[in-house]
């Protein structure tokens, strides 16, 4: 993993790099920020460039030496990950148990995505944490010398799910490093850390990723139109993990697409019967489609009031959004924006709480036909 590979944070990288450049590296850091925000690709890649044996010019690893080819596949000697696991999965309690389900992960999201990790642990709604054996595995670990570095390093991702037990065992090895270790927490909950084990870490804080930066690295990764890249990258309010799945489930948002313009199309015409199968039609997706969809129109009638400013560096909007709103965005103005944004968050809040969908999508249609032409 290189820093160039990570979308901005130039800031943490050059503070990263200066501690390996200079040789003085705290014994124990805490890498915290929201989640999402490549905050353990950032402690991967700086592992790896603490022991890549031919640093470039321009402060990366080289990619080429044993140190950086036993990183890139998660093989290095002296890496030891540890994390949050379910007991059912491993029986002794220890990460070690799943060494292949957690490459894997690496692999596969490199931004972290929790959900993700719950779903090859086996168990979507599992609570996992880390176990006082964890505890004894990586002091036994460490308790050996580096086998072929300067620096045997812990990447520990979650530490705020240790258990009690686990956080007092490891807070002797915090507090009592062997000489060749080096200990990186990666946290997005930092305040529900042990406050033993939290302030004996240096802190690096890690802020949400900027909406050009994230915007560029979908269109490198994901092949994304520049448009589409930008309005996602807005949306995601900073986390990757979050914009990536927006721009990976772009079926779902072409249907939230077709599902606004029907509403808006038919409220004009006051077509009750289209609206009344409209509102049969979502409810038929789920409560949770149902409210990732009522959200998605309140991102609409936002950037549809923007529209009207004429400053399109303010519009968030892909390309088929932009066409449809070309046209409708007079329509949604300052007399009627605030009420219809209510309209769509009263129904979001409804449905959150079980409420009958076809009678709140129905309602919320009426309201709509009343408003457009406020």
């Amino acid at each position: 993993m290189r820093f160039s590979d990570i979308p901005g944070h130039l800031r943490v990288k050059d503070r990263l790099r200066g501690m390996a450049d200079s040789g003085r590296i705290p014994h124990a850091i805490l890498i915290e920020g929201p989640a999402g925000t490549g905050k353990f690709v950032l402690a991967r890649a700086f592992a790896q460039y603490i022991h890549c044996e031919n640093r470039t010019s321009d402060g990366e690893p080289c990619g080429c030496c044993p140190s950086c080819l036993q990183h890139e596949s998660f093989n290095h000697p002296d890496t030891v990950f540890s994390f949050p696991i379910l007991k059912s999965a491993s029986t002794a309690g220890v990460c070690d148990d799943l060494s292949k389900e957690w490459k894997k992960f690496l692999d596969e999201s490199p931004f972290m995505e929790f959900d993700r990790w719950l779903q090859m642990l086996g168990n979507p709604n599992g609570q996992p944490v880390v176990y006082s054996a964890e505890a004894l595995n990586i002091a036994r670990k460490f308790s050996k010398t580096s086998y072929s570095t300067k620096y045997k390093i812990l990447l520990f991702w979650l530490p705020e799910r240790m258990q009690n037990e686990c956080a007092n065992k490891l807070l002797k090895l915090i507090e009592e490093p062997f000489q060749d270790s080096l200990l990186i927490f990666v946290s997005d909950n930092p305040g529900e850390i042990l406050p033993t084990v939290r302030s004996r870490l240096q802190s690096v804080p890690v802020n949400r990723i900027s909406v050009p930066d994230i915007a560029a690295y979908l269109e490198q990764s994901l092949g994304s139109d520049r448009s589409s890249a930008l309005a996602v990258a807005h949306i995601a309010d900073g986390n990757m993990i979050s914009a990536r799945n927006h721009m990976l489930q772009s079926k779902e948002y072409s249907q939230f697409l077709d599902f606004f313009m029907l509403l808006m199309r038919a409220a004009y015409k006051r077509q009750v019967g289209v609206l009344r199968k409209w509102s049969i039609d979502i409810a038929s997706l789920g409560r949770e489609a149902e409210i990732r969809f009522l959200s998605y129109c309140e991102r609409m009638m936002r950037e549809n009031f923007i529209n009207n400013l004429h400053m399109p560096s303010l519009v968030y909007m892909t390309q088929a959004e932009q066409a449809f709103s070309s046209r409708f965005s007079p329509f949604i103005n300052e007399r009627n924006v605030e009420r219809l944004l209510a309209e769509f968050k009263q129904a979001r809040t409804d449905i959150a709480a079980n409420a009958n969908a076809k009678i709140v999508l129905f309602d919320l249609a009426i309201h709509v036909i009343l408003l457009l032409k406020a």
